[in-house]
């Protein structure tokens, strides 16, 4: 199983770029869909969590008050800490179930903290996604309608973008418009079936 790692910043494209690599019929895992499931209604981790912030963080309907939850997590890292060593641990074993289950020649896993998480592990090429910071700014700004306060913190949160680009194998630069990201997508895809297919013939060990 040929894994590729997409990750990138709060506003750098990272979803316009699963996209254009599922519609070359690529499987893609998302974290942001896993980190959903964990929390569900009914799972261990959400009642975890209402032990823990308190009832408030669930909703009528039973399911996580995702907002709430971000403001206070974004506000103390040491609450995010908690988070994160709850949830990070299933996270990562969804992941690992949705991959084992793709039938695609490479598969895409999607991840704003594929290097933090420790989710880099699960695969064999990282690609990042880059933009400026300012446009990272004024594109979460539009799409989410959160303060440039919380998209600060939200950075803050994440590794910064000079290390987060040391760390890449490849990397899509996103400042143009959709056009240009879909061909570098379509470049990449025929490389990383290569790079798939000679994996597939490799000897593996015993």
């Amino acid at each position: 199983m040929y894994v590729v790692g997409l990750t990138g910043g709060i506003g750098s494209g990272k979803t316009a770029a699963s996209d254009a690599f599922a519609a070359q019929g690529v499987g893609v895992v998302d974290a942001d869909v896993a980190a959903r499931i964990v929390v569900a209604p009914g799972a261990p981790a959400l009642a975890a969590i209402s032990a823990h912030f308190g009832p408030e963080l669930i909703q009528a309907d039973g399911s996580l008050h995702r907002a709430a939850l971000r403001q206070i997590i974004f506000s103390d890292p040491e609450q995010r800490r908690w988070l994160e060593q709850l949830t990070h641990p299933l996270i990562r074993e969804e992941l690992q179930r949705q991959l084992a289950q793709s039938q695609s020649p490479y598969s895409l896993l999607v991840s704003p903290l594929l290097f933090e998480s420790g989710q880099h592990l699960l695969v064999n090429r990282a690609l990042v996604i880059d933009v400026p910071e300012q446009v990272q700014v004024e594109r979460a700004s539009r799409r989410d309608g959160v303060t440039d306060t919380q998209i600060a913190a939200i950075i803050q949160a994440q590794l910064p973008r000079v290390k987060r680009l040391q760390r890449a194998d490849d990397i899509i630069e996103n400042s143009s418009d959709l056009a240009s990201l879909q061909a570098q997508v379509a470049t990449l895809h025929q490389h990383y079936l290569a790079l798939a297919a000679t994996a597939a013939k490799a000897p593996h060990p015993n």
